[in-house]
């Protein structure tokens, strides 16, 4: 199995420390994972030396684990796609993406950006159990409990037609 770890465009320097620690890798090893694959951005971790773009990954072994880490790639469609689970820093578009396919999520939270809008939207998420939501802090504990076992709630399709209602309405055009 493959859990996927991506910080998007950000850095975020407490996430990729904690996935490289032993305590997680145990964790996800214990749920079966037999791959990590990482892309970590601008994030500074003591393994990144070597850390360069997708097409040029560091693979290393990890207690029974096979770790791939990376910058960046033009897409991370493809690693989406290859995951059992995916775990991510609370960027809507990273969200979006995961759910439109059908992946379990994690998500942590950057407490350091702005005003700490990421907590609210994995908050709100959360609670309509989309997502499991962790701290850095609880990142292991969150990985065991949610074991694949936990159901998850199917994300909605998209369906533009619903803001163009709303875009109508609000113009006085329906």
């Amino acid at each position: 199995m493959r859990a996927f770890v991506t910080v998007g465009s950000t850095k975020f320097d407490a996430l990729i420390q904690k996935v490289f620690s032993q305590e997680v890798l145990e964790a996800l090893q214990k749920q079966g994972y037999t791959e990590v694959i990482v892309q970590c951005g601008n994030s500074s971790f003591e393994e990144q030396r070597g850390a360069a773009d997708g097409e040029h990954p560091v693979i290393v072994q990890r207690g029974g684990l096979v770790v791939e880490y990376w910058k960046f790639k033009p897409t991370l469609e493809e690693e989406y796609e290859r995951a059992d689970l995916v775990i991510s820093h609370a960027g809507s578009g990273t969200i979006l993406d995961v759910l439109r396919m059908g992946k379990p999520l994690i998500v942590v939270p950057n407490p350091t950006l702005l005003h700490n809008h990421q907590q609210e939207l994995a908050d709100v998420l959360a609670e309509q159990n989309y997502i499991k939501s962790s701290s850095v802090d609880d990142l292991s504990t969150t990985i065991e409990e949610f074991g694949g076992s936990t159901l998850l709630n199917r994300f909605p399709r998209f369906d533009g037609t619903r803001f163009a209602k709303i875009l109508d309405e609000t113009m006085g055009f329906a």
